[in-house]
């Protein structure tokens, strides 16, 4: 009978490298086509593989929490010839991340060099000293991303090969200020306080934000807008436009498309940093931050948001919110946002500060809308009048978009929203 080489499969347009969580089988198990054989997992998404023939596994070549480049044989199987040369498919997404920069790059081959000028993201230094590796330990480790930077999987490498660790002085992250201030102790009741260890999607989640507050300076500008016309219509149509086009009308649409003709308006705001280059994205992907059941985060996207109608963003909107809260999203719903919006609304918050969704550089927060008395001018003069009122929150990178440009578009975001025109929208 053939043997099968059983590779790790493509996961997505930015997905370089995955690491291995499980194997459900083991050598010498039988297996059928379209099985479920291993679980794997990226920065972005964790997932299930399944077999791409039936047979019997007779070798394995990586195991638990290895970190293996897409392409890579995994495992040999002895194949009964049934489905010989079927293609590898990937079962339902589980946990999904919102997108790190590190994962944009894809890697190069592996320059064997030594660089003790090399620069150290924040992912590896805290690596390296979760490991204790010294500084010099880490700068000796080849690296396989750009100009030979050193990447997460070259780290985890070294570390499965390590024998004889230098002695030297642990990493410090030299990138931000030395302190001496102790580290505050935690007072813990034996019997009535309880330990929760983070779960795995937590832990990236917490190491994003982490990275985003010290890669990006982090300004926010607030806006109060009158929504008024927009709640109105949208409360008025939402029961037909459900009957008329089998939808829920919800907000969230609405303020993807305002933000959408913002971005139109303003493309310097949909671009991100490499190094000294600034990239100007041509596509209007918006990211939808999003809550799930467990309390996690996670940002499905809304792809090409400026070609779509209000119909169409609706489908969508609804569409990823649903597959997100019944873990069914596909790898290629959550990359490639180039835009960021977060509606802290839903949980009744009046604003927020929200932090950027590197390696975007600016984020969107939307607060809850709330009415109350206003002054308005009329025809008549000023008057009071019950208005329906919103706070917008505006995040960004202060190293490419300054107070002008922010402002700017904040501004008309907001006109987009206090100026909403139904005629333009089906």
């Amino acid at each position: 009978m053939p043997i099968v080489e059983f590779k790790m499969p493509k996961m997505g347009e930015s997905i370089a490298e995955a690491t291995i969580l499980n194997w459900l089988k083991s050598v010498g198990d039988s297996v059928l086509a379209e099985e479920t054989i291993l679980e794997v997992a990226t920065d972005k998404v964790d997932s299930e593989v399944a077999a791409p023939c039936s047979g019997v596994i007779t070798e394995i070549r990586f195991q638990k929490n290895e970190v293996v480049p897409v392409g890579t044989v995994l495992a040999l199987i002895d194949s009964d010839g049934a489905t010989e040369g079927k293609k590898i498919t990937i079962g339902k997404t589980e946990h999904v991340k919102a997108p790190t920069a590190e994962a944009k790059k894809s890697p190069v081959p592996v320059k064997v060099k030594s660089n003790p000028d090399a620069f150290l993201s924040p992912l590896i230094i805290s690596i390296a000293q979760k490991e204790n590796l010294s500084l010099e330990e880490v700068q000796s480790i080849p690296g396989s991303g750009a100009d030979g930077r050193i990447q997460k999987s070259d780290v985890f490498n070294y570390l499965k090969n390590r024998k004889y660790p230098l002695q030297s002085k642990p990493v410090a992250n030299n990138q931000q200020p030395t302190t001496t201030y102790p580290k505050p102790k935690i007072n813990f009741v034996e019997g009535k306080d309880r330990i929760v260890e983070m779960d795995r999607m937590r832990k990236m989640i917490a190491d994003h934000m982490v990275y985003s507050k010290q890669t990006s300076p982090h300004v926010t500008s607030y806006l109060e807008i009158d929504v008024t016309d927009l709640v109105n219509w949208r409360n008025a149509n939402k029961d037909d436009f459900q009957k008329k086009y089998q939808e829920k009308l919800t907000f969230t649409p609405l303020f993807v498309d305002a933000v959408a003709k913002g971005i139109q308006d303003f493309p310097m705001i949909n671009v991100s940093v490499d190094e000294k280059n600034i990239i100007v994205h041509s596509d209007i992907n918006i990211g939808m931050a999003t809550a799930l059941p467990s309390g996690n985060l996670i940002v499905p996207v809304v792809k090409n948001a400026n070609q779509k109608n209000l119909v169409e963003l609706a489908k969508t909107v609804n569409q990823l919110a649903e597959s997100s809260r019944t873990n069914k999203l596909k790898p290629e719903e959550i990359q490639g946002s180039t835009f960021t919006i977060s509606n802290v609304g839903t949980f009744g918050s009046l604003m927020g500060t929200p932090i950027i969704n590197q390696p975007e550089v600016a984020i969107l927060a939307f607060g809850i809308i709330k009415k109350r008395a206003e002054v308005i001018t009329t025809e008549k003069g000023d008057e009071i009048a019950i208005r329906s009122m919103m706070f917008l929150s505006l995040s960004f990178d202060h190293r490419v978009v300054d107070g002008f440009l922010g402002g700017s578009f904040l501004r008309k975001v907001g006109d987009y929203l206090e100026q909403f025109d139904p005629k333009t929208q089906l």
